[in-house]
């Protein structure tokens, strides 16, 4: 059982690679491969069942390798097997084989063809690992995944400007919603003094004493669950950022939005369950939120007027549902509820092209009278209020806009003096003197030492406060991004001596891909006239291997799954007291705000219309 475990997760990624090595001229053969893993993987899956019921269902640990072990920390690869695993397996894997299926006509000679398929091939293996993981590390490298190619497959028209613009902005609700994870890993490596895996979190007994002192410790760490969660799976106030991702193509908005990865926030709620299950108030926390997006969903979905917005208004509202059966304790219920929206959503996604076709000539010659319901009871003033409110979406965009994004770029717009001269004059003068602090402290009082970490971690966030703001130099904003991760070094370091092997396993990965992303900047600058981050500037249709390289370069520098620097973020937490909740937030914002600074530094330079005008651009209105 345990190799053949392997062997199912280790499949989707081998899958993954070998896809990237097809000619992109032959469809036949990538979508046959594609085809061809998945539904392997799909049978192998059947057995897998079969083989658990023999042995009589019995839930399976692996811990598989440790990727980095010290005094502070283990970072190891670990596998849980239960029937929550079995459940979104089954279904995950059938849904994906019929999506790979209907696609393989569906894009026909589209110029993404190929880029399509192994993406899809790469969300089903950050899909895999979510559902197979045995501790949260495990969980946030395919968490990570999922959050790539939800940006690359709802920009899958890149030369267009609302599927960059869309996708960028579910990109940053993901980036949100990682702030709760990486708060979570933080406080629970505090709260059970080791890397706690999904097996152990069953044990009553054992999560009952950890909780009995560590009762506000614990409802900190359940809330930043629920925040992972609800922007995960579009719950209130984060719900709007779903009818925008359909811009992707139908297949992967049902596979995605529809089905799979919108539930995935269901999911961690699941397998956090033995822990938040235990405290009241999470409970009516959770069941709260449920049932005000579950309320505040129905109503818009039942006024929009694309079918696509429908069908995400209508799965959100569902998902809702499904919070609050878990939080009265329904988990075999939230189960089913979600193989059965699942399935539903994935087939209403796919036949919503034809339904639309089919039923234009009833909407325009076939007169329905209203029925009566409970909304036939309500005032009119009642009535028109809920319906304007519906219209807006609540002003959930609103919302996030006034309270988070516009308050970042602010923030930033304060710091405008910092240009390419501060940064070298101004800015490393003064982190050599917090290094020379730090090493000889000059007996400094205790107080301002204690004091040393918080504001060194805050000078590296309003560094990357302006980098996400600044529109105008890009090699500004670059160099901001890598000097945050020295400032992050600097700030940790005052807790407990940091080794030379952790630091230099933190910042390999940031110098080499902090270096490479330079180069390319450095080329495509004597290549082109300028760039600036003001628009759109589409140069992926020149460039094209530049893009790529690009990608990877910010995603390193990220902190995404591919550099020691990825491990190097775990690291540095462990080294935070538990008292330190604002040295924690500060650096926890600082890489979410970085990642999105990154990925939207690529899609302005080299997604949406293309600046040059000697070809077709697709306008901003279409």
């Amino acid at each position: 059982m345990e190799r053949i475990l392997e062997v199912l997760i280790i499949w989707p990624f081998m899958a993954f690679i070998v896809s990237l090595l097809l000619p992109k001229e032959n469809e036949k053969l990538i979508s046959g491969f594609a085809f061809g893993m998945v539904g392997i993987h799909f049978f192998s899956i059947l057995v897998l069942l079969v083989l658990w019921g023999i042995d009589g269902f019995e839930s399976i640990n692996l811990k598989e390798f440790s990727i980095y072990a010290s005094n502070h920390m283990d970072f190891y690869v670990d596998f849980y097997f239960d029937k929550n695993t079995a459940v979104y397996s089954l279904v995950g894997s059938m849904l994906t084989f019929l999506v790979t299926t209907y696609s393989r006509i569906y894009l026909h000679r589209e110029s993404g063809y190929k880029r399509f398929f192994y993406t899809i091939l790469l969300f089903y293996s950050g899909y895999t690992l979510v559902i197979f993981s045995g501790n949260l590390e495990t969980l946030f490298i395919g968490w990570e995944i999922l959050g790539l190619t939800s940006f690359l497959l709802i920009a899958f028209y890149r030369d267009r400007y609302l599927p960059v613009k869309n996708a960028l902005k579910v990109f940053s609700i993901y980036r949100i919603g990682d702030v709760g994870i990486i708060l979570a890993m933080w406080a629970s490596h505090h709260l059970w003094h080791e890397n706690i895996t999904f097996e152990r979190l069953q044990n009553y007994e054992l999560v009952h004493h950890h909780l009995e002192g560590h009762s506000l410790f614990g409802m900190f760490i359940s809330v930043m669950f629920l925040l992972a969660a609800c922007a995960k799976s579009a719950q209130f106030p984060f719900s709007s950022w779903l009818p925008r991702a359909m811009e992707g193509p139908t297949p992967s908005s049902a596979i995605f939005y529809g089905s799979l990865s919108v539930h995935l926030g269901l999911f961690l709620l699941i397998r956090t369950m033995p822990f938040w299950d235990q405290q009241v108030l999470a409970r009516i926390l959770i069941g709260s939120v449920g049932l005000v997006t579950a309320a505040v969903g129905a109503s818009i979905g039942r006024v929009q007027s694309s079918v696509k917005s429908q069908i995400a208004y209508a799965s959100v509202a569902q998902i809702g549902l499904m919070f609050f059966e878990l939080s009265l304790g329904f988990e075999t219920f939230a189960l089913f509820h979600f193989a059965g929206n699942a399935f539903l959503r994935t087939y209403q996604l796919l036949v919503s092209p034809s339904a639309v076709s089919y039923l234009i000539r009833e909407q325009f010659y076939q007169f329905e009278p209203k029925h009566h319901n409970i909304e036939t009871h309500f005032s009119k003033k009642m009535e028109y209020s809920l319906f304007l409110m519906s219209i807006k979406e609540w002003n959930m965009d609103d919302l996030l806009d006034r309270m988070i994004w516009k308050p970042f770029k602010k923030i930033g717009n304060l710091l405008r003096f910092i240009n390419i001269k501060n940064v070298y004059y101004i800015t490393i003068p003064t982190f050599m003197i917090g290094v020379g602090i730090q090493v000889s402290r000059f007996n400094l009082p205790d107080f301002i030492v204690d004091l040393l970490p918080e504001i060194f971690s805050f000078i590296g966030l309003m560094l990357v406060f302006r980098a996400y703001a600044g529109r105008k130099n890009v090699f500004v904003a670059w160099t901001l991004l890598i000097m945050n991760h020295f400032w992050v070094i600097l700030a940790v370091s005052f807790n407990d001596l940091l080794t030379i092997n952790e630091i230099s396993y933190y910042l390999a990965g940031v110098i080499l891909t902090g270096t490479v992303g330079y180069i390319i900047l450095r080329i495509l600058t004597k290549i082109e006239a300028g760039i600036d981050l003001n628009r759109f500037q589409g140069h992926s249709y020149e460039h094209p291997k530049l893009a790529v390289i690009f990608l990877i370069a910010c995603l390193g520098l990220a902190g995404f799954p591919i550099t020691t620097t990825f491990i190097g973020e775990d690291i540095l937490f462990s080294h935070i007291e538990y008292d330190q909740i604002f040295l924690a937030f500060f650096l926890a914002l600082g890489f979410v705000i970085s990642g999105i600074t990154l990925i939207r530094m690529y899609a302005r330079i080299f997604l949406g219309p293309h600046i040059k005008r000697y070809h077709s651009i697709a306008q901003r209105s279409s």
